[in-house]
């Protein structure tokens, strides 16, 4: 089995944690293929990044020259996913539905701890047109910017500071952490904190290799069906991106 491990920025040593996260848990015969888009923002933080992130996730993987049964897309927000699904059979799993799902396995309610502050409406928008923020206790903030997550044990720090809170003031039972770039940090803070910690990209690899192990594909009736044919200026952009180079 292969599975797209797509990056939503352009940080190349992000895309490598993605990588290694998705590795920790997928199986023996699963292959992960790690992809960075060709365009974007070295990280997504804001309504204008994540649109761009979207047309750059969506050409990098139908650009990409070779099979897979799966994608997964390692970012919280709105990331082309929706897109992604018109153009592809196989299944499409985004990081913030696949935590969420599985926090609400592993508790009644939850907490999702990202990174800025002006992240928190787009997640909580993501959570509520897929229909679950039903059971979200809350979206709480570290003030850290995506990069900072590099450096692991600052991160670590700020995101036991507002797990706790949401544990304690929001009444939260699981936290879900709310950004790829805290993938692997999830073992950690369960130690920690005393309470389940899930990640987004080990959750989706288990959610995408569970879909394509059992032979399901997007559905193709109405909603995600293939985009209508037409002449598409400009497309696909990593091509007219390398020509100008």
């Amino acid at each position: 089995m292969k599975i797209l491990a797509v990056n939503v920025n352009t940080t190349a040593s992000m895309t490598r944690s993605i990588g290694a996260a998705a590795r920790s848990v997928a199986r023996d015969d699963t292959q992960i293929i790690e992809l960075t888009p060709a365009v974007g923002a070295d990280s997504v933080e804001g309504n204008f990044e994540s649109y761009l992130a979207a047309v750059a996730v969506m050409d990098a993987v139908i650009t990409y020259d070779g099979d897979f049964d799966a994608v997964i897309l390692a970012g919280f927000g709105e990331h082309g996913k929706e897109g992604l699904m018109e153009l592809l059979d196989v299944p499409v799993v985004d990081i913030t539905e696949a935590a969420a799902h599985i926090a609400m396995l592993l508790g009644y309610r939850y907490s999702v701890v990202t990174t800025l502050d002006r992240a928190v409406p787009l997640i909580e928008d993501r959570l509520l047109s897929f229909g679950l923020q039903e059971h979200c206790a809350s979206v709480r903030s570290t003030g850290l910017g995506v990069l900072e997550l590099e450096d692991a044990d600052r991160a670590a720090q700020a995101i036991i500071l507002q797990a706790r809170r949401a544990v304690e003031q929001d009444r939260a039972e699981v936290i879900v952490l709310g950004c790829g770039g805290m993938a692997g940090l999830d073992e950690r803070l369960t130690q920690e904190l005393g309470v389940p910690v899930v990640d987004g990209v080990t959750s989706a690899v288990v959610l995408a290799e569970s879909l394509a192990a059992l032979g399901a594909s997007t559905s193709k009736f109405r909603t995600y069906a293939p985009p209508r044919p037409k002449r598409i200026s400009g497309w696909p952009l990593s091509v007219r991106h390398s020509a100008q180079q």
